[in-house]
């Protein structure tokens, strides 16, 4: 009778024992799996703009010789996208900056007036990229038509009033009279300018390449 009791109690502790252990593995293998958000996902693959790429600008303000400088800062918004092959890497509308590489004004009877310009950099996706590219330049018209106009026609009108006024020899002496005056008015007016109004289509290309 004693040894039946011992093995009943000897069984029921086993089953106690067995019980206790039995929510511990069964919340161990329902414990959830961590969350694929907060794993680290792979780094995005670096893309590559080769240098010859153009690239397409409008100006975000004007620019001329009489108000600027060389080395005076722009800015203007990209035009057409950056691609690589068919993906597109910099979009539309993405904003670039430039400087003002030269920027002179002509003499009042001789010289031409030039400006040029060049791109520095762009932002994208909140971050700046320095580039190189080649520059755009413009060039005004040269002096001597205008010149030969202003100062030949001052002389035309001068000959003829001395002409009314004192004969042939009037008309030497009004001669001599418009073409000073003539060149006078050309160089107080002279002067020539060169500009990028805003909005102005500009496109450069890639010296070296960009790697985003």
């Amino acid at each position: 009778m004693f040894a039946k009791l011992a093995g009943f109690t000897a069984l029921a502790f086993l089953i106690g024992c067995s019980g206790k252990g039995q929510p511990d593995t069964v919340a161990a293998a329902d414990a959830p799996a961590p969350s694929a958000a907060l794993l680290p996902g792979p780094k995005p693959a670096a893309v590559t703009i080769p240098a010859g790429t153009r690239v397409r600008v409008r100006l975000a303000e004007t620019l001329n010789t009489e108000r600027n400088n060389a080395g005076d800062k722009f800015s203007a918004t990209l035009d057409s996208p950056l691609t690589v092959g068919e993906n597109t890497i910099v979009p539309k509308g993405a904003t670039f900056h430039g400087h003002v590489t030269t920027a002179d004004s002509s003499g009042r009877l001789k010289g031409r007036a030039v400006m040029a310009v060049t791109l520095d950099s762009f932002e994208h996706n909140g971050k700046s990229y320095t580039v190189a590219t080649s520059a755009q330049s413009r060039v005004s018209s040269g002096h001597k038509k205008r010149n030969t106009a202003l100062i030949g026609g001052g002389a035309g009108l001068g000959a003829v009033l001395g002409a009314v006024a004192g004969g042939g020899k009037g008309a030497v002496i009004g001669a001599g009279a418009g073409a000073a005056a003539g060149t006078a008015g050309a160089a107080a007016t002279g002067k020539q300018t060169v500009s990028f109004p805003v909005e102005t289509l500009l496109t450069f290309s890639l010296k070296t390449p960009v790697r985003i």
